[in-house]
């Protein structure tokens, strides 16, 4: 009988990761069986997926909402476990539900593989301890992660971020016209989960609308996921309705026909590597987005909206790191590469402020520019799918015994 593995995911940007990653394993061992928890990328890439798990990811509290339907979903995968063991369980980012399934694994003697790590040297660090006891490996996406996780006595192995595989190669900003030369095109980026789309999105249009007081001609693009869209098609439609009267007219700059053409906002599904080239700017909440955006070279505003109570009380304790955004957190010389206003709380002015003097000031914009480019072009190094793939074939190989050695 032919190698089983399974893979778990939560999260739309998971899925599509974890559907590369089995493009790359079915490519070394075309006789894996692959199936798992997840969405339609790995739907796609030939994945037997048994629970869809994308469509209504959430954080914090919206998850807590979720309990029942998780638990219901380990105990059938305890089940199916004993009936149909795996050679291999693959977590896939998302530690709140990943850590679960991870624990299931290791108690039934199946080793487990972790791909893009819990970022436990952020916040939440007492959890290395169930990492090192139900984790047999670690993938990491980060350069730093490796020894990080090491010290800590957990087998880690940098492979690589996987957006470089996803990125087109040659990639940069639209060709044509750029502002100044003509009138500005700002990203609006409201994250891939429904629920920071919610968060966030309301607060974004309220930035866009002071920006267009200072700038009438510009025009605004926002890409969404499924679970987004519904989001910002209500509150855009309601922001066109209200800016119609004084629309200007749009830059000649085009996308296509996908999205709503010929309003002042322009929302469009699964089009970010569409959308994002043509923008002078971007805000966008903190995320593996801001890596995405600076993969295009295009400068942003990095926001996260929250609680100013619950920072104080609880997130500004358990939060170590020097800052949020992940392009600033992977610059070593701790320099800001880009503004970010994280926990973003109180007025939107400030926000609107800022964007307004990088349109005033575009030599900011080519500063920007220039550093995001620099910083993405040590990155910037496609195979981590494919060295994930060579990663699990070879604990399967080893069937959990010992350390994989280094992928190059």
């Amino acid at each position: 009988m032919g190698r089983r593995i399974f893979i778990t995911v939560a999260e739309v940007s998971g899925d599509q990761h974890a559907g590369h990653l089995a493009e790359h394993l079915r490519e070394l061992n075309p006789h894996l069986l692959i199936e798992g928890h997840g969405g339609p990328e790995m739907a796609e890439a030939g994945v037997i997926v048994h629970h869809e798990t994308t469509k209504r990811a959430a954080m914090a509290y919206q998850a807590a909402a979720r309990a029942g339907e998780m638990w219901k979903l380990f105990r059938w995968t305890r089940r199916y476990f004993d009936e149909h063991r795996p050679d291999l369980q693959i977590c896939v980012d998302s530690p709140a539900m990943n850590f679960h399934f991870a624990k299931i694994a290791h108690e039934r003697g199946i080793p487990v593989l972790y791909y893009i790590a819990p970022q436990l040297w952020a916040w939440r660090e007492k959890r290395m301890k169930k990492l090192r006891k139900w984790v047999d490996h670690v993938a990491c996406i980060l350069p730093f992660e490796e020894s990080y996780f090491r010290k800590h006595g957990v087998n880690a192995t940098f492979v690589g971020h996987p957006l470089f595989d996803e990125l087109p190669p040659g990639r940069g900003p639209s060709n044509g016209p750029r502002f100044p030369e003509r009138a500005p095109v700002i990203g609006l980026l409201p994250g891939s989960r429904k629920a920071e789309a919610v968060a966030n999105f309301s607060h974004l249009l309220e930035v866009a609308k002071l920006i267009r007081d200072a700038f009438p001609k510009v025009s605004f693009v926002v890409p969404t996921t499924p679970a987004t869209t519904p989001v910002v098609a209500r509150l855009a439609e309601e922001f066109n309705r209200l800016m119609e009267e004084a629309r200007s007219p749009l830059p000649t700059a085009t996308i296509g026909a996908e999205y709503n053409g010929g309003s002042l906002l322009r929302y469009g599904e699964r089009l970010f590597d569409q959308m994002v080239p043509q923008c002078d700017l971007c805000l966008t909440v903190s995320g593996t987005a801001t890596l995405h955006v600076a993969g295009y070279g295009v400068p942003m505003i990095v926001v996260y909206r929250g609680s100013r109570i619950l920072w104080h009380l609880v997130a500004r304790w358990l939060v170590k790191t020097r800052t949020y955004s992940l392009v600033n957190l992977l610059n070593e010389s701790r320099e800001h590469v880009v503004p970010e206003f994280v926990p973003w709380y109180g007025s939107n002015r400030p926000v609107a402020e800022m964007a307004i003097d990088y349109l005033k000031h575009p030599q900011k914009l080519a500063e920007q520019r220039e550093k995001l480019n620099r910083l993405v072009k040590k990155l910037d190094h496609p195979g981590a799918s494919m060295n994930v793939a060579r990663l699990a074939l070879e604990i399967m190989q080893k069937k959990g015994v010992g350390q994989p050695q280094t992928v190059a």
